[in-house]
């Protein structure tokens, strides 16, 4: 290849680089307009290798060692994706069910809320995260009671951080092996057949008791399923709800290395803390 052509192939190569990201925006039937679904495909060179979920937190009824956690796995796994499964937030206190008296009120969970979430951003930086029932509840009150979405704010107006943080309806991206993942905040209980209905592997969060991994495969693909379980401290009284449920939430998280799926569970000891290692 003579220099000419060589420089050529080159340029054409920067080229497409830069147009690695695919941003296809669609408007989606919400009822507050603001999330948009987001079809994104990663071009060859930009395949990510780790990509580190987070499961629902439910700020500021996290477990207290979440973020120490998630610090953990972000050095272990040194992570090129950042993809926050939705429920960052609670929002307890504007919930269409009973809110319990003796937690803050919307205002004050708010306020506590947001110092959690600046310190989230000082750990990631960068960030997609996934349009959820419990962090849209404003929107979703502001169309209970007719309020025109025009007074409303975005997600990073009202949480104060920058557009490095990103809210979509849901997402689809190519993985490092040339398969492809579909990321939902919760569409099924069954993870597996959402992955059998889409035809493709499925990354969901939303479902606190679920934390697993499953497969299927057929005559041409390997397809699985990753349900990522909660990061919340199931003993507060947000999650009074839940007291009588058979199953308990499964503390933990997942993470997407080299195509294929990984749990990460968050081991407590008898008092509930974080043990302090990722096994």
């Amino acid at each position: 290849m003579d220099i000419k052509v060589k420089r050529n192939f080159q340029k054409n190569l920067v080229s497409q680089e830069k147009e690695n990201l695919i941003l296809t925006k669609k408007r989606r039937c919400n009822p507050t307009n603001i999330a948009l679904t987001q079809l994104i495909t990663y071009k060859e060179h930009y395949m990510y290798k780790a990509i580190l979920c987070i499961s629902d937190l439910h700020i500021p009824y996290h477990h207290p060692q979440a973020f120490d956690f998630l610090k953990a796995l972000k050095k272990k796994l040194n992570p090129d994706l950042i993809i926050n499964g939705g429920d960052e937030l609670d929002k307890h206190a504007l919930s269409f069910h009973d809110s319990d008296p003796d937690l803050p009120s919307a205002g004050d969970e708010l306020k506590i809320s947001k110092k959690y979430i600046w310190e989230l951003k000082k750990i990631f930086p960068k960030m997609i995260l996934l349009h959820s029932n419990h962090s849209s509840l404003i929107y979703r009150r502001a169309l209970k009671h007719g309020m025109p979405k025009a007074y409303l704010r975005s997600y990073n107006e009202f949480l104060e951080v920058d557009n490095n943080w990103k809210w979509v309806e849901d997402l689809n991206i190519k993985l490092s092996n040339g398969s492809e993942c579909y990321f939902t905040h919760g569409m099924a209980a069954d993870g597996l057949k959402l992955a059998m209905q889409y035809g493709k592997n499925v990354c969901q969060f939303h479902f606190h008791s679920k934390f697993n991994i499953q497969y299927f495969s057929n005559p041409d693909n390997l397809v699985w399923s990753l349900q990522c379980g909660c990061l919340t401290k199931q003993s507060s009284l947000a999650f009074g709800y839940s007291k009588n449920f058979r199953l308990r939430f499964v503390i933990g998280t997942g993470a997407i290395v080299d195509g294929q799926p990984i749990l990460y569970p968050m081991v407590l000891d008898k008092n509930g803390k974080w043990i302090g290692k990722i096994v």
